[in-house]
């Protein structure tokens, strides 16, 4: 028994560690540079957003920018919504603040580091899907609640900057101490639980359940990714394993989608601004753009 325990712990150990050695990199490069955002251009890609309601824009292209700076913004959930709050305080339209909050949901400039670890084509479908999800959530809000407010910020201050160490070197360590502090457990977690897929899951179970020739498989992707995400970080390797197993782009769409958006924190986050009605809206929302984007990924590389 001691023999078999120690031989399983000898595999595992060498599945952790080769994805360790894989994906480590990318995780500490995004630990760095989206601290380095968060320190030095944080400030700045928000006044941009502050700006556009005095720039006179047509209504559709500033969803589309806005969707872009949440992307490019740092900033969590339960950053957002404070910041997102200010900025409907000085008149910022709810379609814009939905377009950019959807899409800072989704993605965030140390996500897509950690993403590059999945190969340029999930990237790049993960940074295109996010960003038409929240050019869509803008385009929504701008149809369906044109006269009629949208979010409920009442409750909320002013954001409270935490990156204020007038040295600088200083404030960019403490940044990504904190930065490693809120996500390495998670990191870890999902390397460990990417080994246990390895070593357990047979061979072609996930290519039966997510592959290319598999409608439902989106469905299913899209629907394990509200009870199995919990930070971007601990999502990779795992994303990682089951795109080597067979899982099609479009399931991994689906997931990389629905996942974050419907992450516990995230959604206690959205819920205190949007009230039950439209909390259930947004769920349906998020669903079926996950389902459609994962679907028609995967018409897209079928046919190429």
């Amino acid at each position: 028994m001691l023999e078999i325990l120690q031989r399983e712990w000898v595999y595992l150990w060498y599945y952790f560690e080769l994805q360790f050695r894989q994906i480590a990199p990318y995780y500490a490069l995004g630990i760095v540079l989206g601290s380095a955002v968060s320190v030095f251009a944080k400030s700045k890609i928000h006044g941009v957003f502050a700006s556009l309601n005095e720039k006179k824009l047509p209504r559709a292209l500033g969803v589309i920018l806005a969707s872009a700076l949440g992307i490019a913004s740092p900033l969590c959930m339960y950053g957002t919504i404070p910041l997102a709050a200010s900025f409907s305080r000085v008149g910022i339209k709810d379609d814009w603040l939905a377009a950019f909050m959807m899409s800072s949901i989704l993605l965030n400039p140390q996500l897509i580091i950690y993403s590059a670890a999945l190969g340029v084509a999930a990237l790049t479908v993960r940074i295109i899907s996010c960003f038409f999800c929240g050019i869509a959530a803008g385009l929504f809000i701008r149809a369906f609640y044109k006269d009629r407010p949208f979010f409920k910020f009442d409750s909320f201050a002013e954001p409270h900057n935490r990156d204020t160490d007038p040295n600088i070197s200083i404030r960019l360590l403490k940044n990504i101490g904190r930065n490693i502090k809120a996500t390495a457990l998670w990191f870890f977690i999902g390397l460990a639980l990417s080994a246990l897929f390895t070593r357990y899951v047979p061979a072609g179970f996930i290519d039966a359940l997510f592959g290319s020739d598999n409608g439902l498989g989106v469905f299913l992707a899209a629907t394990i990714g509200v009870p199995l995400y919990a930070c971007g970080g601990a999502t990779i390797p795992l994303l990682q394993e089951w795109l080597w197993s067979g899982m099609s782009m479009g399931s991994a769409t689906a997931f990389m989608l629905t996942g974050p958006a419907t992450k516990i924190t995230n959604l206690g986050a959205v819920k205190i601004v949007l009230g039950v009605k439209r909390f259930v809206l947004y769920i349906l929302f998020v669903m079926a753009f996950a389902l459609l984007s994962g679907l028609a990924v995967d018409i897209i590389v079928r046919s190429s």
